[in-house]
Protein backbone atom coordinates (compact mmCIF):
# COMPACT_ATOMS: atom_id res chain seq x y z
CA UNK A 1 0.00 0.00 0.00
CA UNK A 2 1.48 3.06 -0.84
CA UNK A 3 1.91 5.39 2.32
CA UNK A 4 0.80 8.97 2.59
CA UNK A 5 2.28 11.88 4.04
CA UNK A 6 0.13 14.34 5.63
CA UNK A 7 1.20 16.95 3.02
CA UNK A 8 -0.51 15.48 0.41
CA UNK A 9 -3.50 16.31 1.54
CA UNK A 10 -5.19 19.21 0.48
CA UNK A 11 -8.69 20.84 1.04
CA UNK A 12 -8.59 22.74 -2.22
CA UNK A 13 -9.66 19.79 -4.38
CA UNK A 14 -12.81 19.70 -1.58
CA UNK A 15 -13.44 23.69 -2.17
CA UNK A 16 -13.54 23.24 -6.31
CA UNK A 17 -16.76 22.04 -6.93
CA UNK A 18 -18.69 24.60 -4.84
CA UNK A 19 -16.48 27.66 -6.56
CA UNK A 20 -16.80 26.70 -10.13
CA UNK A 21 -21.20 26.41 -9.22
CA UNK A 22 -20.64 30.30 -7.70
CA UNK A 23 -18.17 31.30 -10.28
CA UNK A 24 -21.05 29.63 -12.63
CA UNK A 25 -23.70 31.47 -10.70
CA UNK A 26 -21.73 35.13 -10.94
CA UNK A 27 -21.21 34.60 -14.16
CA UNK A 28 -25.00 33.87 -15.17
CA UNK A 29 -26.52 35.78 -13.89
CA UNK A 30 -24.13 38.80 -14.30
CA UNK A 31 -24.40 38.45 -18.27
CA UNK A 32 -27.98 38.09 -18.13
CA UNK A 33 -28.48 41.66 -15.77
CA UNK A 34 -26.21 43.57 -18.10
CA UNK A 35 -27.83 42.69 -21.33
CA UNK A 36 -31.24 43.18 -20.13
CA UNK A 37 -30.18 46.59 -18.89
CA UNK A 38 -27.93 47.52 -21.33
CA UNK A 39 -28.81 45.81 -24.53
CA UNK A 40 -32.09 43.96 -24.22
CA UNK A 41 -34.46 46.28 -22.34
CA UNK A 42 -37.34 45.45 -20.08
CA UNK A 43 -39.12 43.10 -22.88
CA UNK A 44 -35.97 41.96 -24.57
CA UNK A 45 -35.93 38.78 -25.73
CA UNK A 46 -33.13 36.24 -23.91
CA UNK A 47 -32.07 34.14 -26.94
CA UNK A 48 -28.61 35.03 -27.02
CA UNK A 49 -28.73 34.85 -23.17
CA UNK A 50 -29.78 31.26 -23.38
CA UNK A 51 -26.80 30.28 -25.63
CA UNK A 52 -24.17 31.83 -23.56
CA UNK A 53 -25.70 30.34 -20.28
CA UNK A 54 -26.16 26.58 -21.86
CA UNK A 55 -22.48 27.20 -22.88
CA UNK A 56 -21.43 28.45 -18.94
CA UNK A 57 -23.19 25.93 -17.64
CA UNK A 58 -21.50 22.96 -20.04
CA UNK A 59 -18.16 24.07 -18.71
CA UNK A 60 -19.31 24.09 -15.55
CA UNK A 61 -20.40 20.85 -14.92
CA UNK A 62 -17.13 19.42 -17.22
CA UNK A 63 -15.10 21.13 -14.51
CA UNK A 64 -17.33 19.73 -11.74
CA UNK A 65 -17.19 16.31 -13.00
CA UNK A 66 -13.18 16.44 -13.03
CA UNK A 67 -13.13 17.73 -9.15
CA UNK A 68 -15.72 14.63 -8.75
CA UNK A 69 -13.42 12.04 -10.64
CA UNK A 70 -10.73 13.23 -8.69
CA UNK A 71 -12.51 13.17 -5.27
CA UNK A 72 -13.36 9.67 -6.33
CA UNK A 73 -9.71 8.83 -7.13
CA UNK A 74 -9.08 10.08 -3.61
CA UNK A 75 -11.74 7.48 -2.25
CA UNK A 76 -10.76 4.68 -3.63
CA UNK A 77 -6.90 4.64 -2.36
CA UNK A 78 -5.34 2.23 -1.17
CA UNK A 79 -6.71 -1.36 -0.04
CA UNK A 80 -8.86 -0.56 2.84
CA UNK A 81 -12.51 0.99 1.87
CA UNK A 82 -13.77 2.61 5.47
CA UNK A 83 -12.50 6.14 6.18
CA UNK A 84 -13.00 6.06 9.96
CA UNK A 85 -9.47 5.15 11.19
CA UNK A 86 -7.51 7.91 12.29
CA UNK A 87 -4.91 7.49 9.57
CA UNK A 88 -3.31 9.42 6.96
CA UNK A 89 -4.49 7.18 4.17
CA UNK A 90 -8.38 7.37 6.18
CA UNK A 91 -8.16 11.29 6.22
CA UNK A 92 -7.15 11.03 2.14
CA UNK A 93 -10.32 8.71 1.54
CA UNK A 94 -13.19 11.45 3.66
CA UNK A 95 -11.76 13.98 2.02
CA UNK A 96 -12.16 11.88 -1.30
CA UNK A 97 -15.84 11.36 0.21
CA UNK A 98 -16.80 14.91 0.76
CA UNK A 99 -15.17 15.96 -2.75
CA UNK A 100 -17.24 13.75 -4.55
CA UNK A 101 -20.39 14.51 -2.31
CA UNK A 102 -20.15 18.36 -2.98
CA UNK A 103 -19.38 17.90 -6.74
CA UNK A 104 -22.76 16.17 -6.85
CA UNK A 105 -24.37 18.80 -5.45
CA UNK A 106 -22.68 21.86 -6.82
CA UNK A 107 -23.63 19.96 -9.91
CA UNK A 108 -26.88 19.84 -8.92
CA UNK A 109 -27.07 23.39 -7.81
CA UNK A 110 -25.60 24.70 -11.62
CA UNK A 111 -28.67 22.56 -13.21
CA UNK A 112 -31.00 24.86 -10.57
CA UNK A 113 -28.74 28.18 -11.72
CA UNK A 114 -29.65 27.42 -15.12
CA UNK A 115 -33.41 26.56 -15.14
CA UNK A 116 -34.76 29.81 -15.30
CA UNK A 117 -32.71 30.83 -19.01
CA UNK A 118 -35.31 27.64 -19.90
CA UNK A 119 -38.51 28.76 -18.93
CA UNK A 120 -38.27 32.78 -18.81
CA UNK A 121 -38.91 34.09 -22.42
CA UNK A 122 -37.95 37.95 -21.43
CA UNK A 123 -36.29 40.31 -19.27
CA UNK A 124 -39.04 41.21 -17.57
Amino acid sequence: MNELSERSDSLWLLTAGPAIWAGHFLLCYLTAAIWCAKVGGIDGPLGTIRAAVAFYTVLALVGIAIAGFLGYRQLRFGAARTHEADTAADRHRFIGVATLLLAGLSAVATLYVALPAVFIESCR
